[in-house]
């Protein structure tokens, strides 16, 4: 899948990536948390997400792209260069131009630490900014923007914080050297829902007013649903379908997809619904091993060649892919 247009780069290209972890008492072996996944992403500022249960390798696809985890095979190229060989000022300016927003906010500060002393450190260094009056301004405009600001924070540590304006401090952190992707992973998963809402506009403001492109890791298809143009569904660490939001949801065409949102309750109970029709106890790993269509063995329309044969990507409607066997019948 490629979003370009004839004036546009692609700023991600991934290649069939994989990645392995080991798993159980057997020495050597190993399951793929992530496996043979492609797509790429142009500098157009959308909204994209990356949905799908817990433990289906959305995580560690999100730890791939910000270079935390290395692939074991397959390639991501940035801005056309491998992401693995970025070296010198390359190097610097992924980790200026690619921002995380994490899970818990306070997983990302230090809790003996005063909070504008860590946004006054990150100025300095990732923008390599030695003026204290600019390092100031940089840091109390991105507090501003997120509805918060320099006085305010001011000699507070973590702990002062309540966990919604902790993360929106953490998202202002982020924005400090005005990054063009902010990947977030689970932001508003911690958050209550009038919180998770506030949050989810704030990353809307991002996007339309800064023209940043965000790519948004979940398990809750509503807010995906809500924030989003473009979503990847992933099972079993594979991408199973994607395509713009409204004709994927609107219109799922692999079973796996399908369940999920034929099973959905009224809206009243979604987010409860959601969170606990993708967080199931457990996680078997002998489905990650299967050499066809992970969903096989719970596919009520599963055909013989599923279990021995992945699927190819198949495009269904304009920019709509899906993975499945059953669409070539």
């Amino acid at each position: 899948m490629k979003h370009m247009t004839d004036t546009n780069q692609l700023v991600y290209d991934v290649k069939a990536v994989s990645k392995y972890f080991e798993y159980g008492i057997i020495l050597g072996a190993k399951f793929p948390a992530v496996e043979d996944v492609s797509f790429s992403i142009d500098e157009t500022p959308r909204i994209y997400t990356i949905a799908g249960e817990s433990g289906c390798g959305k995580t560690t696809l999100s730890k791939i792209l910000l270079r935390i985890l290395r692939p074991d095979n397959g390639t991501v190229l940035y801005r056309g260069k491998d992401l693995w060989k970025l070296k010198g000022q390359d190097l610097k300016n992924f980790y200026r131009r690619v921002q995380p927003v994490f899970q818990d906010p306070f997983d990302t500060f230090n809790p003996h630490e005063s909070v504008d002393n860590y946004l006054i450190k990150t100025a300095k260094y990732i923008l390599g900014l030695n003026d204290k009056g600019e390092i100031k301004k940089r840091v109390d405009d991105a507090l501003r923007f997120v509805g918060l600001s320099y006085e305010i924070v001011t000699g507070k540590r973590p702990r002062e914080f309540s966990g919604g304006q902790l993360q929106r401090v953490s998202i202002a952190r982020s924005l400090i050297s005005e990054p063009e992707i902010l990947l977030a992973d689970e932001p508003v998963s911690m958050l209550d829902a009038s919180l998770s809402l506030n949050v989810l506009n704030l990353f809307k403001k991002i996007n339309k007013e800064k023209k940043t492109i965000i790519i948004y890791i979940t398990h809750d298809l509503s807010t995906a649903y809500y924030l989003s143009d473009y979503i990847f569904v992933m099972y079993r660490g594979n991408i199973i379908e994607h395509g713009p939001i409204q004709l994927v949801l609107d219109n799922p065409q692999h079973p796996y997809t399908q369940t999920l949102l034929n099973s959905l309750p009224d809206y009243r109970r979604r987010r409860e619904w959601f969170r606990k029709k993708l967080s199931p106890p457990g996680l078997e790993i002998k489905e990650f091993l299967i050499k066809g269509c992970k969903y096989v063995n719970q596919c009520p329309h599963a055909l013989t060649k599923c279990s021995d044969n992945k699927p190819p990507m198949m495009e269904v409607e304009k920019e709509h892919y899906v993975a499945c066997w059953l669409l070539t019948k």
